[in-house]
């Protein structure tokens, strides 16, 4: 107790006759009303983080997870396999303005976490002003969501901007009623739908919030959510009938989450709080550090908040059991990081309830540490990460994408003489080599039997396809060389690949490359088996007997 009394003696000492070094921070915190305080916070926040992904991965292909959500967007469809439809449009989009490089995509993510933090921003304004909306913002760049979790850019990363944006506009149709802002809560609400299934938990506490809220019966017998389920229903459409034609492949994806040992499950649910837990560990601290003495008033100034405010906590209440519930009743897995999305569902509420004034020195002392770790990670643990990675490796092989990519493509030019077009085998160096070969072949998944993508009309198994496995993943080698004998005329060669950071040699990992030669004999028993292969239609190529007979089946 002196410790916290001599703290906020020096921080009301600190804000009458702040110190030089300070200063600069104060006119900072006076602009957030102004306007540029919060785009300049965001800005920096970018900027660090994409260099600190520039340097730590620097010799390292981009994860497997960001890759499948180009490979997904570049083509648009109302779904794609194992996940809803928004990771690869935003990816798609993406790419369509930017280049496709590493640091391109990392800008992607981060940028996708900025903006996160800016609808979260426009959720606080509303409850607050001053530095306690950049306060909001600081104690969650404390959190791992918007910097590690963000940079693998993915169905849970995509949720990041859009769970804040839909509460954003859910919170403005439950205040005003009017038909405009029920509209953009049933959109947003549809769009988190199209992000992850996962997000029905969102929807779900919204619902469940305005039934506890005091003012219930007036949005309940207004147009307001009627005008919503009706605008979030139609938007989903285009993705309902999807999932009726093609056999619905996301859900039945969702469904291998489904365990039937009932105490892992609940010991999966109990991981889940204890890792949101320890996500919020440092924002929180910081915030007992902030309020001091103070702390004891927070049930009493969050039961005298704003009812709307007490709507976001409610919300924020519903997104944790309901998950943890439904986890143990349905007998399925929970990872922590499905939830990290709503995470400023606990910080708004409690920075913005607070009845009394926080010194800028606590604001001030906050971006200090929130800048100093990001540095600290940029400047010297980034080098480290790089340096480490670069002779230990990755599970799925992030080191040697780039060059596996370059050789299967050169590999493939002098045995074909013509561009590859299908690549496959493993998963990781399948998506790696459509990505980082000059050719960017498609994608075509035939390995493990896991899930289809589609090809475009014009490429067909007619043009020839390459497989990449790692030498040692008997289960790879094993079906990919089955899938290439039935084609036909195939070439098998082994690939010795080292990793390398600016010139200092890393890890090494042979990989077997099988390269189908391009059929040229339209009457040849391959020729037909590659013709029916491309007529075969979506529903029977995703059948489960299409995938178990071991063929390569191209999708449209």
């Amino acid at each position: 107790m002196p410790v916290d009394f001599a703290l906020s003696a020096m921080a009301k000492r600190s804000d009458r006759q702040p110190a030089c070094w300070r200063r600069p921070f104060d006119r900072w915190l006076e602009g957030v009303e102004a306007g540029w305080s919060v785009p300049l916070l965001l800005a920096g926040f970018v900027s660090i983080w994409t260099l600190y992904l520039a340097v730590a991965y620097h010799g390292a292909g981009l994860h497997p997870d960001v890759l499948e959500t180009w490979t997904y967007g570049r083509h648009f469809a109302w779904g794609y396999p194992k996940h809803p439809p928004l990771m690869g449009w935003v990816t798609g989009a993406w790419t369509s303005a930017f280049p496709l490089t590493d640091w391109s995509l990392q800008l992607m993510a981060m940028t996708n976490a900025a903006l996160a933090l800016w609808f979260v921003d426009l959720i606080a304004r509303r409850f607050v002003g001053g530095h306690k909306r950049l306060l909001v913002l600081l104690l969650l760049m404390l959190t791992p969501a918007y910097q590690f979790h963000a940079q693998r850019f993915n169905a849970n990363a995509v949720l990041l901007a859009v769970w804040p944006l839909a509460t954003y506009c859910f919170l403005r149709a439950f205040e005003t009623r009017a038909p405009l802002w029920a509209i953009a809560a049933g959109l947003t609400a549809s769009l988190a739908m199209l992000g992850k299934y996962y997000s029905i938990f969102l929807v779900a506490s919204f619902a469940l919030s305005a039934m506890v809220h005091p003012l219930r019966r007036a949005y309940f017998t207004s147009s307001s959510p009627w005008i919503s389920t009706a605008a979030g229903l139609l938007a989903l459409f285009p993705h309902l009938q999807w999932l009726a034609e093609t056999g619905a492949e996301p859900v039945y994806y969702a469904a291998t989450h489904v365990r039937a040992d009932f105490l892992t499950s609940l010991q999966d649910a109990t991981n889940f709080l204890l890792g949101l837990a320890a996500a919020v560990s440092l924002a929180a601290a910081t915030w007992v550090m902030i309020a001091g003495y103070r702390i004891r008033r927070l049930s009493r100034d969050m039961a005298s908040s704003d009812p709307n405010l007490k709507l976001l906590w409610h919300v924020a209440v519903g997104t944790i059991v309901l998950p943890f519930i439904t986890s143990i009743f349905l007998c399925t897995d929970l990872p922590s990081l499905w939830a990290l999305q709503g995470l400023f569902l606990l910080a708004v509420p409690i920075v913005c309830s607070t009845r009394y004034r926080i010194e800028r020195f606590y604001t001030v002392n906050a971006a200090l540490l929130v800048a100093g770790i990001a540095i600290v990670a940029a400047v010297i643990a980034a080098p480290i990460h790089a340096l480490y990675r670069n002779s230990h490796g990755y599970e799925e092989g992030r080191n040697f994408y780039h060059q596996a990519a370059d050789k299967l493509t050169r590999l493939w030019h002098e045995e074909m003489g013509t561009p590859l077009s299908i690549v496959g085998g493993n998963d990781s160096l399948g998506l790696a080599v459509a990505f980082y070969s000059s050719d960017h072949p498609y994608y075509g998944d035939p390995f493990a039997y896991q899930y289809s993508l589609a090809l475009p009309r014009q490429v067909t198994p007619e043009r020839g396809w390459a497989a990449l496995c790692f030498d040692d993943q008997d289960d790879c080698l094993e079906w990919t060389e089955r899938m290439a004998a039935q084609a036909g005329h195939y070439v098998r060669r082994e690939i010795s690949i080292q990793s390398s950071l600016l010139g200092i040699p890393g890890a090494r990992r042979n990989l077997v490359a099988f390269l189908v030669a391009p059929l040229r004999e339209p009457g040849s028993a391959a020729s037909s088996l590659a013709t029916m292969l491309a007529k075969t239609n979506i529903a029977a190529s995703r059948s489960t007997a299409a995938r178990r007979a071991g063929l390569f089946v191209v999708i449209r």
